[in-house]
């Protein structure tokens, strides 16, 4: 069962790395995670439900919109003067 969830999470990442242009890959990883939420719904153990709901809001993080755009609170950092800020 592990084996089909890391297949699943794997296609998903490979389907966001194929999209193009900013628009399209926000809808792509907006897909990607409803995709992942509607599996973890229907996911027979609680473990492979937290697990697809991570990866879900993974994406969603990634794509700057897990609050669906409602605010720029949750955008990821990629500045690089906040990333020296950071120490990353």
């Amino acid at each position: 069962m592990r084996k089909m969830i890391l297949a699943s999470l794997s296609a998903v990442a490979l389907l966001g790395v194929a999209a193009c242009g900013e628009s399209a890959e926000d809808a792509a990883a907006e897909r990607q995670a409803d995709a992942l939420e509607e599996q973890a719904a229907a996911a027979p153990t609680e473990e492979q439900e937290t697990a697809l709901n991570a990866e879900a809001d993974r994406i969603e993080q990634e794509a700057g919109n897990a609050d669906g755009g409602m605010t720029t609170e949750n955008t990821p950092n990629t500045s690089p003067s906040m990333a020296q800020q950071d120490g990353n």
